[in-house]
């Protein structure tokens, strides 16, 4: 039995292996025959066909050109559903249906919870935990002030709970505001392709001229001995604990092992950090980089050019037998938590099935549109981008948004002056070349520096440690990174990605604009001054 299929039209060869169910489904889907007809309705209707009789099926109503069927190595057919539109991800790809696609049948395609990452298990619930901990924090270092003020008990049902009866309904409300939308089927599971644009979730088979791939990405699980043996988290799990720790080890000294470590430590949790480089956010600008370390190492454990040897399992706690700076070491815990960095989902999806192709790191590889090594199929967010930014994502969702509607005039993305933020304390914000990238790129370049304590509101809050670092070409005048440790590090940010996206020099924000007195964002502007000081009267 062979099954071809376009759209609008089947072509099938009957064989005599097709069974009484095949026949059914036949009955059903022919709408009308050609010239060339070797059957008569009758035969049709009475199931008798004879061997090898080739089946004209065209002009489908609309309602029957949405399935198709493929042939199995059982020699039974299965149903293929036909879209105009398949998105595999209800994170960001859940906002991309709009008044483009009016009309379009969508299929959606998720594992998972709506929201994906950022909504279940990332940005949102970790910045919920995160002000928790500020506020005890603030507690903790209040006594510099004249405030004598102690955490006399903490509520971890209550504090946790504040976070997910606010997130899960809205996960839940997601799901059940698309399920109800025209002409959208939901899938709940995972799916894999099984040709170019045809995939296959729980059994279903789904095809469509169109496809985005937003299906994220997962955390890694380094490679270490007795990993398996114990029970590990990951930022997928940790903020669900049950309990607070009185210990934690975090494994990973970037992003999420910091502001989770912040978190934790925070509250009192024993907290250890183990990192394989000499810093801890190595990819942020070294002199950021070596002051956030200085500052966590003064508030918890910090193993620095630490391997992680074995994991062993004893009673309620474990042991990591470490190797740190080459000399033996063991650290014991309660929790460990693996923060050693992200892996797209590519391999779960089997896009090589589909011809599409990946890079080193796995993510799937796109043009300036978003679109991959194959017509037609879109893909964005963590499966693709190399920021892991939700922000990133949804930039790129609007784009493929468009670009699906609008095949032969699509937009290009742009992702310069992407800016992150690591909300730890300190915070930490960054947009641009870090100092060693523009010296790696051989361009000229100055310098404007300024602490927080140097402004009148750094005195207030008795700030010592922050600073601004700005870094503008010397002959443009137009800024090429801008890098901030301290409180409210990711607003002070925000006015330089702007710059950087609008094309404003240094000149133009040190003179032609107003800064507020006596805000903190007084030191964005003295450190402006510093490359651009005021001309001579």
């Amino acid at each position: 039995m062979l099954c071809f299929w376009s759209y609008g039209c089947v072509m099938t060869t009957y064989d005599s292996d097709m069974q009484e169910h095949d026949l059914h489904i036949l009955r059903h889907v022919v709408e009308e025959f050609d010239g060339r007809m070797a059957l008569d309705s009758a035969v049709i209707q009475s199931g008798r066909l004879p061997v090898g009789t080739p089946v004209e099926l065209l002009s489908w109503h609309r309602e029957h050109a949405r399935r198709r069927f493929l042939h199995t190595t059982k020699g039974r057919w299965r149903m293929v559903q036909q879209f105009d539109l398949i998105i595999v991800g209800a994170g960001s790809g859940n906002t991309i249906p709009g008044p483009d696609h009016v009309g379009w049948t969508i299929a959606i395609i998720e594992k998972d919870k709506f929201g994906g990452t950022c909504l279940n298990r990332g940005c949102i619930p970790s910045k919920m935990l995160i002000h928790a901990a500020d506020v005890a924090e603030t507690i903790h270092t209040a006594a510099p002030l004249g405030i004598t003020a102690r955490v006399e008990r903490l509520d971890w049902d209550r504090l946790t709970g504040r976070v997910w009866q606010r997130i899960d309904p809205l996960a839940e409300a997601g799901e059940e505001w698309r399920q109800t939308q025209p002409n959208t089927t939901v899938f709940k599971g995972e799916a894999r392709f099984i040709g170019e644009k045809t995939l296959e979730v729980n059994g279903q088979r789904l095809t469509a001229p169109r496809v985005i791939l937003a299906a994220g990405s997962r955390p890694a699980i380094p490679d270490i001995p007795g990993l398996d043996q114990v029970v590990s988290h990951t930022s997928d799990t940790i903020m669900r604990l049950p309990r607070q720790p009185q210990c934690m080890a975090i494994l990973g000294g970037g992003y999420i092992g910091a502001e989770l470590g912040h978190f934790f430590g925070a509250l009192s949790t024993e907290m250890t950090i183990i990192n394989r480089g000499d810093r801890l956010l190595q990819r942020e600008d070294e002199e950021i980089s070596q002051r956030f370390t200085d500052l966590y190492a003064r508030r918890f454990t910090v193993l620095l050019k630490t391997q992680v040897q074995r994991v062993r399992q004893q009673a309620d706690t474990m042991t990591l037998d470490l190797s740190v700076d080459g000399r033996p070491q063991q650290v014991t815990c309660e929790v460990l938590l693996l923060a050693v960095g992200r892996v797209p989902n590519t391999d779960l999806l089997d896009v090589a099935r589909a011809g599409i192709a990946v890079d080193a790191q796995g993510r799937v590889v796109t043009n300036v549109y978003h679109e991959t090594t194959v017509p037609g199929i879109w893909a964005l967010g963590d499966i693709a981008s190399p920021h892991q930014l939700k922000h990133a994502a949804n930039a790129e969702a609007r784009t493929v948004a468009y670009n699906v509607a609008h095949p032969t005039r699509q937009r290009r993305g742009n992702d310069f002056a992407m800016p992150h933020a690591v909300f730890a304390s300190p915070q930490v914000a960054s947009v641009g070349l870090t100092e060693r990238q523009v010296q790696e790129q051989g361009l000229p370049y100055v310098i404007g520096k300024r602490a927080y304590s140097a402004t009148a509101y750094g005195w207030a809050i008795g700030d010592t440690e922050s600073f601004v670092k700005l870094i503008a070409h010397a002959e443009t005048r137009q800024v090429l990174g801008a890098h901030l440790i301290g409180p409210h590090a990711a607003i002070l940010l925000q006015p330089l990605v702007n710059a950087m996206r609008f094309g404003e020099t240094v000149d133009q924000l040190a003179h032609d604009t107003f800064y507020i007195h006596p805000a903190l964002t007084e030191v964005v502007e003295q450190a402006l001054l510093e490359i651009a000081p005021p001309a001579a009267q």
